[in-house]
């Protein structure tokens, strides 16, 4: 009894600390949430204090139809989406092949693939813009959807291929003496990956979602085509900022990222253990 009160209140001090250090750390993201239900002055005097006296809807109707924020969102969406489909798609198939076949060069492009982990995604616009160009893609959707999916994908190949290292071989071995042909054996296997899907899914779509320099730089011609975090400049006028406007933006564009993970989670942890033990 006496060790166990003891771990209690150990258990106890640990707990209160973290809900502080975890009230600490996410306080902001509340703060900006509580402040798009804020007016104007009562966002600036009111300090540190997150609930509103009068709660203010018209932010968010003025983010979404002045600041045009129908179209960011649709457009963020589209992005996040299409390009969370493709990278999820070519990574697999690329873990697929270099973690089951085994084929000359295999290693040099195993060691390429990893290379580029320490490229800078910023690094590579300059090329992205110019073959979007030569495809006559620039200043479309699906130029942007091209450039989002395109260059961060090694560590999710990384991933698909530890995983599909560790399947046992008398699964391939079974497809195979059913006659299975390459694409059959994938599409089998594929849904035995789904912790490595959902982490993909999250960290593509947090990433898509939250860009800012490619919509940015794709669209040029054409700010109708922009996403959310590139919008956020609707709420800067000349001489002033709309602030609350900003927040409600703001908290319009985290909610779904929250979501998305929420749904994901469970898989997600599960994908991140199974990377750490590889």
């Amino acid at each position: 009894m006496i060790r166990m009160n003891r771990f209690s209140r150990y258990n106890l001090i640990a707990v209160t600390l973290l809900v502080i250090i975890g009230f600490i750390w996410i306080y902001p993201f509340l703060w900006v949430m509580f402040a798009s239900l804020k007016t104007s002055s009562e966002m600036f005097s009111a300090g540190a204090t997150l609930l509103p006296e009068n709660w203010d809807l018209s932010n968010f109707v003025r983010a979404w139809d002045k600041a045009n924020f129908s179209t960011y969102f649709f457009n963020t969406v589209l992005y996040a989406a299409a390009a969370t489909v493709i990278e999820l798609f070519k990574s697999s198939m690329c873990g697929y092949v270099l973690g089951r076949y085994r084929f000359p060069g295999r290693n040099l492009l195993l060691g390429l693939v990893t290379a580029t982990l320490f490229i800078p995604i910023a690094s590579i616009i300059l090329p992205q813009f110019k073959l979007v160009q030569a495809l006559g893609l620039l200043n479309t959707r699906a130029g942007v959807i091209l450039a989002l999916s395109g260059g961060s994908g090694a560590l999710y190949v990384l991933l698909f291929t530890g995983f599909f290292q560790t399947l046992p071989d008398e699964l391939f071995e079974s497809a195979r003496i059913d006659g299975a042909t390459f694409w059959q054996t994938f599409r089998l296997m594929l849904p035995l990956a789904k912790p490595i899907i959902a982490t993909v899914v999250i960290f593509q779509f947090m990433s898509t979602w939250n860009e800012f320099n490619i919509p940015l730089v794709f669209t040029l011609g054409r700010p109708e085509l922009r996403n959310m975090a590139v919008g956020m400049y609707a709420f800067r006028g000349e001489f002033s900022v709309d602030w609350t406007g900003f927040a409600a933006g703001t908290t319009i564009s985290i909610i779904p990222v929250l979501l998305v993970f929420f749904v994901f989670q469970g898989y997600f942890v599960r994908g991140l253990a199974g990377a750490v033990k590889q």
